[in-house]
């Protein structure tokens, strides 16, 4: 069953200039578990599985019997490389693993993302950005920081999405206009991820990635 949602049209300058509509395919999008378990797998994904520490076999340490086994009131005691002492090895410690991916099924990852980008709809934070006038001259990242200020999301998190085809300059001065910005990231409009969408709190698509987006949310 087709549904829709809309979203605010908007300009570089910041004014809204009418609403988009996308349609989506109600029996394509994802439960709350699969994307639960999406999340959880982009996650354990992204982790480098490289923490390494020495056990009491490894350390570079003097290895003797720190005092009587008898006689001095204190606890027996074989070697100070136990992990009760200084300088000691480490129980239980980690160690690097390896082969620790999660596979995400090519089907589940696209309704986890479809899901989440109807969500981001629903709750009004998604804009579409006509291009009209982001062609900047030069790089200008106050330009940048007031049309992201326009956004209405304080100091949150912005994603801007690119279409996947780009053969003129007309967003080159646009995208290094986001350098300095640490809160503002740029990519194009198949490389978002769940994650991606779950951190940032606005989410701009310029108006040449929509046709994506719309055969996106359909499930084509």
């Amino acid at each position: 069953m087709d549904k829709n949602f809309k979203c605010k049209r908007i300009r570089f300058a910041g004014d809204v200039i009418g609403d988009a509509e996308f349609s989506y395919d109600e029996n394509a999008l994802a439960n709350d578990q699969l994307i639960k378990d999406y999340i959880v797998a982009l996650r354990a994904n992204a982790r480098q599985w490289s923490a390494n520490t020495k056990t009491r076999a490894e350390v570079k340490h003097a290895n003797f019997k720190p005092h009587a086994q008898k006689g001095t009131g204190n606890a027996r005691q074989g070697c100070i490389v136990a992990p009760q002492y200084k300088g000691g090895g480490r129980v239980h410690a980690p160690k690097p693993k390896f082969d620790q991916h999660v596979k995400v099924n090519r089907k589940e990852k696209r309704a986890a993302v479809r899901s989440l980008f109807v969500q981001r709809g629903m709750e009004e934070d998604l804009f579409i950005l006509d291009e009209a006038g982001i062609a900047l001259d030069a790089p200008k990242t106050k330009e940048m920081s007031r049309f992201i200020r326009t956004l209405g999301k304080g100091n949150k998190r912005v994603l801007i999405c690119l279409p996947e085809q780009r053969e003129d300059k007309l967003f080159d001065n646009f995208i290094l206009s986001t350098r300095n910005l640490k809160n503002v990231s740029v990519m194009t409009i198949s490389n978002v991820n769940g994650y991606d969408l779950l951190v940032n709190r606005a989410i701009v698509l310029l108006d040449s990635a929509t046709e994506t987006f719309q055969t996106m949310m359909r499930g084509e």
